[in-house]
């Protein structure tokens, strides 16, 4: 074809341009507080990443965002490299919004962590009928659906309140809300007040409500030295939080100390987080054919709420790429469970 000079089309450029490496030194991370995520802000402190990132000759910026949706925006629309969030919420933001995005690391499965709240009854069966004040559309909102599917019922028989995170503790303590779902550290201030009850929690669901890591693939694809970073700094703090040596005491308080808690208080939310604290741990999940199962049941709850666009015509119109296999359409993959880096790291050579 022949174009008029300096006049490329625009198609063209794009193409061009999409099939261009763009390598780069400084990056961004942004972070939630939740229980397994605060090994970030420990990282930051202790300037364990700093080390790592100063091993590949790059400059990573650890940052935390308190509402965890508009952190998920934020990194959406660009502004961040990486993003702490669960599983769902990577298919139904960034993937559904069209941002080809990698977990780098499974970090946890929630084993109690995330909880559906009422307030004087302490029987699931009594939600029946009431508000419930969540972050609609996340991981609050299928736990939900998920603990109403247990009894009978469904979200028919509740009328949901969209609630900022940030707000949920606040809302619940005036006395007008009766029920709520929502996350650690949330969970145990709520229970912490007089005549709340935890009637169904992700321990009854395990291994569905996976925390992880999620980094722009194009990004990552075009900067190994990221994810090598990012993967070795995470397994180093694995190590040195796990077990009950001093050391390791002291590194949770600090942990402990940036979720505004103290160390009991923040190893009662770890004892209800599965955490994967050696590399092996994270690749047996991430390579396991369970994971496609997850990964389908999560999308079909998607679907069903409309949260994989408008005119989505099934729960398959994402695709989400597995070691053990593919779930929905293979010319359309937007999430992705890349085992390459934490495969390093189990294998020493990071």
């Amino acid at each position: 074809m022949n174009f008029p000079k300096n006049k490329v089309p625009a198609l063209l450029f794009a193409l061009l341009a999409s099939s261009q490496t763009f390598a780069k030194e400084d990056f961004k991370v942004c972070w939630s507080i939740y229980a397994g995520w605060m090994p970030w802000a420990y990282a930051e402190q202790s300037g364990i990443v700093d080390k790592w990132a100063e091993k590949y000759d790059i400059n990573i910026d650890i940052v935390q965002i308190n509402d965890y949706v508009e952190s998920m925006n934020q990194y959406t629309a660009g502004q961040f490299d990486a993003c702490t969030m669960a599983q769902m919420d990577a298919l139904t933001i960034p993937a559904v919004g069209g941002v080809d995005s990698t977990v780098l690391i499974a970090g946890d499965y929630s084993n109690g962590n995330d909880a559906i709240i009422l307030f004087g009854e302490d029987d699931l069966a009594d939600i029946k009928g009431q508000s419930v004040n969540l972050v609609e559309y996340s991981v609050s909102h299928y736990l939900l659906a998920r603990g109403l599917d247990t009894i009978g019922l469904s979200e028919r028989d509740v009328q949901v309140v969209n609630t900022s995170d940030a707000d949920l503790v606040s809302v619940f303590g005036t006395g007008d809300v009766s029920a709520t779902v929502t996350w650690n550290p949330l969970v145990s201030e709520i229970l912490s007040m007089p005549n709340t009850y935890d009637v169904f929690n992700s321990s009854q669901i395990p291994g569905e409500i996976i925390d992880g890591l999620i980094v722009n693939t194009k990004t990552l694809n075009d900067n190994p030295a990221l994810g090598k970073a990012l993967t070795g700094a995470w397994f180093e703090i694995m190590s040195k939080m796990s077990g009950n040596s001093d050391s390791a005491k002291d590194v949770r308080t600090l942990m402990a100390e940036a979720a505004e808690t103290d160390l009991a208080g923040y190893d009662a939310q770890l004892a209800k987080t599965h955490m994967y604290y050696t590399p092996e741990a994270a690749l047996e999940l991430v390579n396991s054919p369970q994971l496609v199962e997850t990964m389908k049941h999560v999308a079909e709850f998607s679907f069903e709420h409309g949260l994989l666009g408008d005119g989505a015509p099934s729960a398959d119109v994402v695709g989400i790429e597995m070691p053990a296999g593919t779930y929905g359409n293979p010319d359309n993959i937007k999430l992705r469970f890349d085992n390459t880096y934490m495969k390093m790291a189990a294998d020493g050579k990071l």
